[in-house]
């Protein structure tokens, strides 16, 4: 994977440590926008997805899998249409659409979903190239999916699941498609609690604003800590896996503290 310019010498390791350390503060912030959504949900994740009618549920998987895969053509097809936005923009258009959806209720919500899987993946690749990565490549287009496999915003990740964060393998066309299949389960999980929560009485359109809000908050957290290891590893000339690894005992230790 390369960057789109040309880097100075390699960074001294307190430099390194310093951007780890603002790296791990990232990632703990990254769930702080779905504080306000689960205190509108009572502060109960679990069991959204209960709430959901069981022919939803067992759409979930094969509809996220399918989404995924338009969302990328779509998320990279809108660069030639819509540059580069800054984060905030991109938080205020999903909250509107959250709104719309929400105000429907799990109909509307559910027409909903696809175009904020895009809108997300669009999100996720401009923090790629706000790192300076070219969205065009196919290992970024990985990456950009693999952020996808974090926990989520409503997730119960205490660190310990920072599986998106793992060495990247070749990319063809083939492995591509096979991590679309592979996330496709666990952010089907995610975007379900999103339609729960969404769908739930009374709150409508507010909910499914605050849930956009916190979703699109959350990847774009977990997006910049993944980008920026890459742009770390590279600016250091150091083995990514290493970085990783260090930036996953500073997660856990600023968990252990807690």
């Amino acid at each position: 994977m390369e960057i789109m310019e040309i880097l100075a010498a390699p960074i001294d390791e307190t430099a390194i440590e310093t951007r780890l350390n603002a790296l791990a503060q990232r990632h703990a912030r990254a769930g702080n926008a779905a504080i306000g959504l689960l205190n509108l949900l009572g502060g109960q994740a679990e069991g959204l997805l209960d709430r959901l009618p069981q022919g939803i549920r067992d759409r979930l998987g094969d509809g996220t899998e399918q989404a995924l895969k338009l969302a990328m053509q779509a998320a990279h097809r809108s660069r030639d249409v819509v540059g580069e936005q800054p984060g905030w923009i991109t938080r205020a258009v999903t909250t509107a659409m959250g709104a719309a959806g929400g105000f429907g209720g799990l109909p509307s919500a559910m027409a909903e979903l696809p175009l904020t899987t895009t809108v997300l993946l669009r999100a996720i690749q401009d923090v790629a190239v706000e790192h300076g990565f070219d969205p065009a490549e196919p290992g970024v287009q990985f990456d950009c999916i693999q952020v996808f496999a974090s926990a989520g915003p409503l997730g119960d990740d205490d660190g310990a699941d920072l599986a998106f964060l793992s060495t990247r393998v070749a990319v063809t066309g083939a492995t591509l498609q096979a991590l679309i299949a592979r996330v496709a389960p666990r952010l089907a999980t995610v975007l379900g609690q999103k339609l729960a929560a969404q769908a739930v009485p009374v709150l409508g359109a507010g909910a499914g604003m605050v849930t956009n809000y916190a979703y699109t908050s959350y990847y774009q957290q977990m997006a910049q800590v993944h980008f920026g290891l890459r742009r770390l590893a590279i600016e250091a000339d150091r083995d990514h896996g290493d970085l990783v690894d260090e930036f996953r005992l500073r997660v856990k230790s600023r968990t252990d503290v807690k």
